[in-house]
């Protein structure tokens, strides 16, 4: 039963996702969407991911100095480890799922709301692909604004390392920076870019689906949220065992 429900979910999926991902009925419209969306979805993450970035910055670099401690490993691995651990997992796949929990239940709780008081309905009345109209701006808005949040998260959490090495002493900056540089390859950074776009798709379509498809009241619009927020951390998780697979190869 719960194998022919998931079937009977991925097809609607794909049925909603065939009409979002149409040619928009008017440009003008959707460049002024996708504009405030990115405001709404982008600009307004761009805070809480520094915050977690610099804070999870700091505590990688006091683990590895702590745990990695020893007279035959030399100073620079400190810097090295937290620079590693940015670039390929935490930069990308952990702050997305920070993201699927503000981002996807903020679309999920607006495109229920508008479900629930059938302006939806209202769209498609007056002829609007309302799929379309409402969730592709989305889309498009956060693809846009995740590779700048990358960037954005791994300066954070290269500065909350600096940060709590001058504080605490732990380490000079000097050693640090030897850490950083050693053996960089710039390809990290691009995996981190393209695995980000990836799971910005499907937190902004997963969570649209599921608030476009709430039936009931606001009590179910509170459930499609918090269904959203479990559904996307879970195909972000299943998703960049694949793409680290394919991308690291």
């Amino acid at each position: 039963m719960i194998l022919f429900d998931s079937i009977r979910t991925f097809g609607s999926y794909l049925i909603l996702m065939g009409r979002v991902l149409s040619k928009p009925q008017r440009w003008s419209i959707f460049f002024r969407q996708t504009l405030r969306e990115t405001y709404q979805l982008g600009v307004n993450s761009i805070p809480i991911v520094l915050l977690i970035s610099f804070f999870i910055g700091a505590v990688i670099c006091i683990q590895m100095k702590l745990n990695v401690e020893s007279p035959w490993m030399p100073k620079f691995v400190v810097g090295y480890a937290t620079r590693e651990i940015l670039l390929l997992e935490f930069s990308s796949s952990i702050m997305c799922l920070i993201l699927a929990g503000k981002v996807g239940s903020n679309i999920t709780s607006e495109i229920g709301a508008m479900r629930v008081t059938q302006q939806i309905d209202a769209l498609e009345i007056m002829g609007v692909n309302s799929a379309n109209f409402l969730i592709l701006p989305k889309i498009a808005a956060l693809m846009f604004t995740i590779p700048i949040m990358v960037i954005f998260s791994i300066a954070a959490g290269t500065a909350g390392a600096f940060a709590i090495g001058e504080f605490t002493g732990i380490m000079t900056p000097q050693d640090l920076i030897v850490g950083l540089q050693y053996e960089f390859n710039q390809w990290y950074i691009w995996c981190s870019v393209i695995k980000a776009l990836f799971f910005a798709f499907i937190i902004t379509s997963v969570a649209s689906f599921y608030g476009y498809n709430v039936k009931g009241g606001s009590i179910e619009v509170g459930k499609a949220s918090t269904n959203a927020v479990v559904s996307c951390s879970v195909l972000i998780l299943f998703s960049d065992m694949i793409l680290t697979q394919l991308l690291m190869q």
